[in-house]
């Protein structure tokens, strides 16, 4: 039994640990609020190329509205797109493309994202991307 509950807990540490989730936007009820869910772990990319990332919306099941998202890079990298509107009926995953030319500082960097709803409280959260020696 003991053997079994840390195969679950394993498990669940491994598909949760993915990524990480912003507070709670849109509405203080569970169910008509959205999170912002980017990568979890730190995104590594060689200087001079390109990594693509996925950033989700995580929408509570009477959550309908368009969510913009605001992406932001540390100076030092790019990202493309900088805005976009999730639609109620879009999917949910956005395809984020994160460069580091062949001049960027080997370090960490922040990529910040913000969304704000149609009405409703915005939310924010940020993930690292280190760029490493090719």
């Amino acid at each position: 039994m003991k053997t079994a509950f840390v195969i679950v807990f394993t498990l669940v540490m491994a598909v949760s640990g993915c990524q990480s989730t912003s507070p709670r936007g849109g509405s203080a009820f569970k169910d008509e609020g959205f999170k912002i869910a980017v990568p979890a772990i730190e995104t590594k990319i060689k200087q001079g190329e390109v990594q693509t990332v996925t950033v989700s919306l995580h929408r509570g099941d009477y959550f309908k509205r368009d969510v913009t998202l605001e992406i932001k890079p540390s100076k030092g990298i790019s990202v493309e797109p900088t805005k976009v509107v999730v639609e109620g009926s879009d999917k949910p995953d956005v395809q984020l493309r994160i460069a580091a030319t062949k001049d960027s500082a080997i370090g960490e960097y922040f990529v910040y994202v913000k969304g704000t709803p149609e009405s409703g409280e915005p939310t924010s959260v940020e993930f690292k991307v280190q760029v490493v020696a090719p």
